[in-house]
């Protein structure tokens, strides 16, 4: 491999996008398991004087969760993979019973993005030549590699990782003093969910400080008013 090779697969290496379908599953997951798990912990933590309960509680969300968050990524996923997959087939059918206007249509696109009428044309009908339906998919229907769903790949994501992150706060809720329970689960739950960000903003290549911010400040919006509601209600668990 020459220099120029090697200096352009390096330039490609530093972009990120091809990360973003599992790493958003991943992250929301990861998110969903720690917040959702440790609202719970603490919503019941601050309307119990017992372990027992918390720790049930915590765990039956954890395992509902992990099941919920699987389950609802990949029919949300599957649904738009069947779009998908419909706008292909109408697209064949297209191609096979109007190739000019096609054709027309593919070149408009091109000199929309700034190319010359001619050159636009030039172009289409090239990328035509090569494969009349890819062109179509990627330029008309913006479906490419990147951005097309994977239904499992995004439900194993999500799972494992609501698994993972829901299993942080649990263990605070068995080995942590039960005392100001709550207070630690918190303190805990803000420091996973910081870690998570900058991991994730590094990860993704974005900006680790502005990810972390985001992530503290919705965490604690979300846990403060769920432990707002177990002191409001104060049920005798």
């Amino acid at each position: 491999m020459n220099k120029s090779s090697t200096e352009l697969v390096d330039h490609l290496e530093k972009h990120y996008i091809h990360r973003s379908n599992w790493l958003r599953a991943a992250v929301l997951g990861a998110n969903d398991g720690i917040l959702s798990t440790a609202s719970l912990a603490i919503g019941v933590a601050a309307a119990s004087d017992l372990r027992e309960p918390v720790i049930l509680a915590t765990l039956a969300g954890l395992v509902a969760g992990a099941l919920s968050m699987a389950a609802g990524e990949y029919v949300s996923v599957s649904s738009q993979t069947d779009i998908e997959y419909a706008d292909i087939e109408r697209e064949k059918v297209e191609l096979e019973e109007m190739p000019e206007l096609e054709l027309q249509m593919l070149a408009r696109i091109y000199e929309k993005r700034g190319l010359k009428k001619e050159t636009a044309l030039i172009v289409a009908e090239e990328l035509t030549e090569n494969d009349a339906l890819a062109a179509h998919i990627r330029d008309e229907l913006g479906i490419n590699e990147i951005s097309q769903a994977n239904p499992i790949q995004a439900a194993v994501a999500s799972g494992a990782a609501f698994t993972i992150g829901g299993l942080l706060p649990f263990l605070v809720t068995l080995f942590l003093p039960l005392e100001n329970l709550e207070y630690y689960i918190y303190a805990s739950s803000i420091l996973f969910l910081m870690t998570l960000g900058a991991l994730a903003a590094k990860a993704g290549g974005s900006n680790i400080k502005k990810a972390v911010l985001r992530i503290t400040f919705w965490g604690t919006a979300a846990m403060g008013l769920t432990a707002l509601a177990g002191y409001l209600f104060n049920v005798n668990i």
